[in-house]
């Protein structure tokens, strides 16, 4: 039998940008769940902009932190969200280095393919039942928040950060 891993008690703030409110519901309990912070949520691909690069109404950091992560689905209202991580990524590294972890419902070999171009460090496909959702989310939490070593970002004056 293997220990059970623990998982952080610190803030590991997440932000979820999903539209569909079931899908937003469904994870937000698998991480209750799994032990950890409820993720920020954002509901479409202009707001992740905004949020993500610190402008209104996300410009205050106290209220609305920086993520130490992203999970993004691609199907999204306003902005797609492959072109919220293709502008993602060409932000300054204070913005453009937080990890990104395509959470979607597609398959499509083609969105795998430009998801993994456009810069996503992971790409998820969400699953049917809740107990594998809850898996993932746990497996989440414990690569990013325990095990992944990031390097510190200088966010320098006026970034919000």
């Amino acid at each position: 039998m293997t220990a059970a891993i623990a998982l952080p008690t610190l803030p590991f703030p997440v932000l979820l940008v999903e539209d569909d409110t079931n899908d937003v519901l469904l994870i937000q309990r698998a991480f209750r769940q799994a032990g950890l912070s409820a993720p920020l949520r954002v509901a479409d691909g202009e707001e992740a902009v905004a949020y993500l690069g610190c402008g209104e109404p996300y410009a205050d950091r106290e209220r609305h932190p920086r993520p130490a992560l992203v999970l993004l689905d691609l199907k999204l209202p306003r902005r797609g969200g492959l072109e919220v991580l293709e502008w993602l990524r060409a932000q300054p590294a204070a913005v453009s280095r937080v990890p990104v972890v395509v959470l979607t419902s597609s398959k499509e070999s083609g969105d795998i393919e430009r998801a993994y171009e456009l810069g996503a460090n992971s790409y998820l496909v969400k699953p049917v039942r809740f107990d594998a959702l809850l898996d993932m989310v746990k497996s989440l939490g414990s690569y990013w928040a325990v095990h992944n070593q990031t390097p510190p970002i200088d966010y320098g004056p006026g970034t919000g950060a």
